[in-house]
């Protein structure tokens, strides 16, 4: 037990005097705030041998068996499925037979379970739906009975929100989402917040208000909040990560990559320990992924081009042919960001050299953005013709992607739409169909925006720094500046989570904009925020896309 070897900060909640089991179950419920929850569920089962009458470590075993935020039960393979649900009704049986010795809280914890899992055998999604209904219900009323219990508040706010994963918030309104308990969500945890001054203190509070408001209008007030979070599990990967969904919201890309490289020194000792053959596996590529996502936005190719080759070789092929859960469906798309990382840095003799999967069908995704990288290049290169040629080969690949393969929130077909229309556009422009490059990158644009939120956002790129600088370039600078704008924050004209502030290459493309119709007083303004963004770069930046003039000729 002293062996453990993984900190997991100081968090405990009472449930029995033996010390072995008191310890595995509070590593149990800081996995479990940590969404690890395969491992929860081993120092719950750790809990229940040091003491088999503890009926709260059954509980944990249930609970953490169940869907969560980032995986609900329509998510779940069949198989996978049924044998989830058998387990935890198993343990909570296990629970509820023990739960006469125990306190008021806890009995009403456990007497919760059955909401959540009434049978040990499969139903309908739709009556499944129903269960995570049930459980909301149930534990806002346990809540209401147990005010001053920061786990049953966590749990209870888990279960509202698990009842709408990722769409907490309407985008385009920036109100609540209609049928989301959002407003009931953020009203327990900012009492906690101010009522309860170890609430600071809670992880899975802490983690739970992240994810609330960084789809909001203002996911800055979670800032307080984000940076407690980040050092209090210290080898708890996700924990350390999560902050960060505020950070790239703020604009704050140094530290979304400095907290997502302290997170994925957790997650590698996970690794180490466990291998990549578990969901888990997601978490550290999601973290690796954000490196990149953050790195881009600092125009630093370096770490990017690490932390993408990390994901590589970190997830082995063996591991994405496991058939249940579907592995390749969830996870092979993290590999396939290569590509976009050298059309953002317009590298595009790279982009020539890149080879193509020996399996496309395993790889589908992989094989899909290789070609779109490689149409794109040839395109900038002025090879329209070889482009239109590569443009068949992608649009081939893109139609063989399973349309079970997901990027996180969104199908990754969905997110192919975008490469067709960017690569359509681009191939336009070398053709000097100008308005009809415009056009197409236009609907690249809206294709963009009605992408299921997520963080990072389903495309690496944001299409209008592709479309401001070549409106820019033709000499439409009125609506490339409105371009740039719009992706900086300036105009308001964008739901809140689509906007990237201060971001290097749409500062270039402002900046370019406002010397071109010689404005020079907000020039100036600018040019200081470019210029203390440029000394970040590991390389230069002279316009909005690597696709323009500008950054062909440097």
């Amino acid at each position: 037990m002293d062996n453990y070897p993984y900190n997991l900060g100081p968090h405990t909640y009472p449930i029995t005097a033996n010390r072995s089991a008191q310890i595995w179950f509070d590593r149990g419920l800081q996995w479990t705030f940590g969404f690890n929850h395969d491992e929860a569920v081993r120092c719950f089962k750790r809990a229940a041998e040091a003491d088999p009458d503890a009926a709260m470590a059954h509980w944990g075993v249930a609970y953490a068996t169940g869907p969560n935020y980032n995986l609900p039960w329509d998510l779940w393979d069949d198989a996978g499925r049924a044998k989830a649900l058998l387990r935890a009704r198993e343990a909570t049986e296990a629970a509820l037979e023990r739960a006469d010795g125990v306190s008021e809280a806890e009995a009403a914890l456990i007497h919760a379970l059955p909401a959540r899992f009434p049978q040990a055998n499969c139903a309908s999604l739709e009556d499944m739906a129903r269960w995570d209904d049930a459980f909301a219900t149930v534990m806002r009323d346990v809540q209401r009975q147990y005010p001053g219990n920061r786990e049953i508040r966590a749990v209870a706010v888990e279960a509202m929100m698990q009842r709408t994963p990722w769409a907490m918030w309407d985008l385009a309104s920036g109100k609540p989402a209609t049928g989301a308990d959002t407003e009931i969500c953020r009203a327990l945890l900012e009492a906690a917040f101010t009522e309860d001054p170890e609430a600071m203190t809670h992880p899975g509070l802490l983690h739970l208000y992240v994810h609330l408001m960084e789809m909001s209008p203002t996911p800055e007030v979670a800032l307080p909040h984000a940076d407690r979070l980040r050092d209090l599990v210290p080898d708890a990967g996700h924990l350390v990560h999560m902050p960060t969904h505020i950070d790239v919201q703020c604009g704050a890309y140094h530290d979304v990559v400095y907290w997502n490289t302290r997170a994925v020194e957790a997650d590698m000792l996970y690794f180490e320990r466990e291998g990549a053959f578990n969901v888990y596996t997601g978490y550290r590529q999601h973290n690796l992924h954000f490196i990149a996502y953050g790195a881009m936005f600092l125009g630093q190719f370096e770490p990017a081009l690490a932390a993408l080759r990390s994901i590589k070789d970190t997830t082995p092929e063996d591991m994405l042919r496991i058939e249940s859960p579907p592995m390749a469906d969830f996870f092979e798309s993290y590999l396939s960001f290569e590509p976009h990382l050298l059309v953002r840095f317009g590298m595009w003799e790279a982009c020539l050299k890149l080879e193509t999967p020996d399996d496309p069908v395993l790889y589908a995704t992989v094989n899909a953005n290789t070609l779109y990288a490689k149409g794109v290049a040839l395109a900038a290169l002025g090879r329209a013709k070889e482009a239109r040629a590569m443009q068949s080969n992608f649009l081939a690949a893109a139609a063989a992607v399973p349309p079970t393969r997901w990027l996180h929130t969104n199908l990754v077909v969905d997110i192919l739409e975008i490469a067709k229309a960017m690569l359509e556009g681009e191939i336009l422009y070398r053709e000097g169909e100008f308005d009809a490059a415009f056009d197409m990158l236009r609907h690249a644009v809206a294709l963009e925006d009605g992408l299921n939120y997520d963080e990072p956002w389903g495309w690496m790129q944001p299409v209008r720094h592709a479309l401001g600088a070549l409106l820019l370039e033709q000499g439409h600078v009125e609506e490339a500046e409105a371009c740039f704008r719009a992706d900086l924050g300036l105009s308001r004209q964008l739901p809140r989570a689509t906007m990237h502030p201060d971001n290097i290459w749409a500062l270039r493309g402002l900046c370019d904009c406002l010397l071109a119709r010689r404005a020079t007083e907000e020039l100036a303004l600018f040019q200081q925020r470019l210029s203390i963004a440029e000394a970040r770069a590991d390389r230069p930046v002279k316009a909005a896309c690597g696709c323009a003039a500008a950054a062909m000729e440097a």
